[in-house]
């Protein structure tokens, strides 16, 4: 049986995070437990939970709905932020970036410009647009293939799309057991069956992926060897050879999402293995969450696969949207504003340090976000609310978890989004919650 207690954490998180809104109803149980996959008998006991946390209150006849804080319980709490504190997005940006940016606007704005950019689009872009991508994503030691470059409308179409090229309905495809949780829902939507794999601090168990593999055979893997969202490690290169050769060995295929890539000097998995490796990036996390373009480099036997899928279901970039990054790539600008990131991310992880002392984990010194693991007093979810209560949201690990029920006590902190005086304001909520116990958080 699945624990209520996670299915629990990820629900109060939603609370947290305002996707459930004060006042905003629950779902009848029976329709709860079939869309988190969950017996109604569990389903039953994560809303008494919820409502012995006092997130939730149950009206006979009515139904369930998130609790609105009264007036009495917010007097009894000692310090509440103006305005939330968002250390649950994991992006960044800044005015100094957007005026880097600028320009190609104004060059946008020339009519027969404009016109030009009005046109559809297909999955590898317009002719040259393989080989400026191309030279852009280049490493010392990778040049990925221009003509297996594909365009997506952002880094999420982009591993769907990846997804479904390579996967069908009913296919196991292995994945780090906590991992990005739209890759959860893209699974759930195709019909796939997650299946978690060891790892430890260096990534994926090379050993314990074979053994797998061999005792029940995967059709795919996706992982985030760089920067990985949420624990924040990145594999070391004998990690990355050793994996290589396990792909070719196996003859899987492996989905590398590169989204965060870009904050670190590691040479790609796509290096090590090109031809098993389906590498997937974003433009949304280089220059900012508006920028629609997710970039597929894909090996000749998939590549015609991944194109049919975003031609089917059009999730193909927009011509507009393509050209502003072209530009930027261009005339440098999308160099300078990755490097504009890496800096500030540098200086994030240094104030948290800080702050955070030795709670702070380990993680890539330019990431956007730390994981947390919480003292045995605190549980993901009475965290995230304590924390929510003095207008800091920040992430369960339940949301990240492959499989429901099987999330470490811990949290995810991101720490990129809001200005620096918030951010530290929002981090020495969370050390005075880490000194405290469930309880004495709320009281004055």
């Amino acid at each position: 049986m699945l624990d209520y207690h996670a299915v629990a954490d990820v629900v109060a998180g939603e609370i947290a995070s305002g996707k459930l809104p004060p006042g905003s109803r629950l779902q009848p149980q029976r329709t709860f437990a079939y869309e988190r996959g969950i017996a109604v008998s569990t389903a039953s006991r994560v809303y008494a939970e919820l409502v012995r946390r006092g997130l939730v209150i149950g009206e006979v006849g009515r139904g369930t709905f998130v609790r609105t804080p009264d007036r009495l319980q917010s007097a009894r709490i000692s310090e509440i932020a103006d305005a939330p504190i968002d250390l649950q997005l994991a992006t960044s940006g800044s005015l100094e970036q957007a005026a880097l940016m600028a320009p190609a606007f104004k060059n946008m704005a020339n009519p027969a410009t404009l016109f030009d950019a009005m046109d559809a689009l297909g999955p590898f872009g317009p002719k040259g647009v393989g080989e400026i991508v191309a030279r852009y994503l280049a490493h010392d030691h990778w040049s990925p293939r221009p003509d297996g470059i594909l365009l997506a409308g952002g880094g999420r179409q982009a591993i769907a799309c990846a997804m479904a090229a390579v996967c069908k309905p009913g296919d196991r495809i292995g994945v780090e057991p906590l991992t990005y949780p739209s890759v959860i829902r893209m699974a759930a939507r195709l019909g796939l069956q997650l299946v978690p794999l060891e790892i430890d601090g260096d990534g994926v168990d090379v050993a314990a992926l074979i053994r797998v593999h061999r005792a029940k055979p995967l059709d795919a893997i996706y992982i985030q060897p760089t920067i990985h969202n949420p624990l924040g490690f990145s594999m070391s290169h004998a990690r990355r050879t050793a994996l290589a050769e396990a792909l070719e060995e196996t003859g899987l295929l492996c989905i590398e999402d590169a989204a965060f890539a870009f904050l670190s000097d590691a040479a790609p998995l796509a290096a090590y293995a090109p031809e098993r490796v389906v590498y997937v990036n974003s433009m949304q996390k280089r220059l900012g969450p508006g920028v629609g373009v997710g970039i597929v480099v894909a090996p000749p036997q998939v590549k015609d696969r991944i194109a049919a899928v975003m031609r089917a279901g059009g999730w193909m970039a927009s011509s507009l949207s393509m050209r502003l990054v072209l530009s930027w790539i261009s005339d440098g600008t999308a160099a300078h504003v990755s490097e504009l990131k890496r800096k500030d991310g540098r200086d994030r992880q240094l104030l948290t340090a800080r702050i955070l002392g030795h709670v702070s984990p380990s993680a890539e010194s330019n990431a956007f976000h730390i994981w947390l693991e919480l003292p045995e007093i605190w549980s993901a979810g009475a965290f995230v609310s304590a924390a929510a209560v003095q207008g800091v949201a920040i992430t369960p690990a339940g949301v990240f978890s492959a499989i429901p029920g099987r999330a470490p006590n811990a949290v995810r902190v991101a720490i990129s989004a809001p200005p620096l005086k918030d951010l530290e304001r929002g981090l020495h909520v969370i050390r005075s919650l880490l000194a405290s116990v469930p309880g004495d958080a709320e009281i004055e």
